[in-house]
């Protein structure tokens, strides 16, 4: 029940995977239900609707859920938010069209956690069309990677422009490793590689 979350499980489907009887699978979680619902120490308790079972939290930790859900950030950020994140940090102002393109990737889950977060804010909106939101870091940001200014961001690495006469962009080889011929469309030998 806790693994199927906000879904829920189905009596018939819990029986299932239990490998017991429909009768003894109600019986087996109303006894859960009764230990949980009498443990005042315990935070969650099992609610059925019709003949489906959720775990869910009990109403009397609402208030602490609420201040923990507000607070600083627990979880470390996914390698989606923080590649947002560091074009954010480098190239801001920056709306997310402009950062799709840099990954390559639609990228507004991400902002929404960033946002959720706190790591970033909107900085305004581009006179462009559709006047997109443009996202900057926040103070949140420099707090939480340790930074007392966007100037201490650690430079861009630089990359060399690779010499075009080594570069082979297609693998053009045949099976035995040598160069094979490049032809027009016309089918003509146009160059050896």
């Amino acid at each position: 029940m806790y693994a199927a979350g906000e879904d829920g499980v189905d009596l018939h489907t819990l029986a299932e995977i239990l490998g017991v009887s429909v009768a003894a699978t109600r019986q087996q979680v109303a006894t859960l239900a009764d230990q949980m619902a009498a443990d005042e120490q315990r935070g969650l308790f099992i609610q059925q609707s019709g003949e489906r079972f959720y775990m869910l939290t009990k109403p009397a930790t609402a208030s602490a859920l609420k201040k923990y859900f507000q607070g600083p950030p627990a979880t470390g950020l996914s390698k989606a938010a923080l590649e947002c994140l560091a074009i954010i940090a480098y190239q801001q102002p920056v709306t997310r069209i402009d950062i799709d393109e840099v990954r390559g990737v639609q990228s507004s889950g991400s902002l929404q956690t960033l946002v959720t977060r706190q790591l970033i804010a909107e900085a305004g909106r581009k006179d462009a069309p559709g006047r997109p939101i443009m996202y900057r870091t926040t103070d949140v940001f420099l707090d939480y990677f340790g930074l007392r200014s966007l100037d201490d961001l650690p430079p861009l690495p630089t990359t060399g422009t690779p010499d075009p006469e080594t570069l082979d962009l297609f693998g053009r080889e045949d099976i035995d490793g040598e160069p094979t011929s490049v032809t027009s469309t016309d089918g003509t030998p146009t160059e050896e590689k």
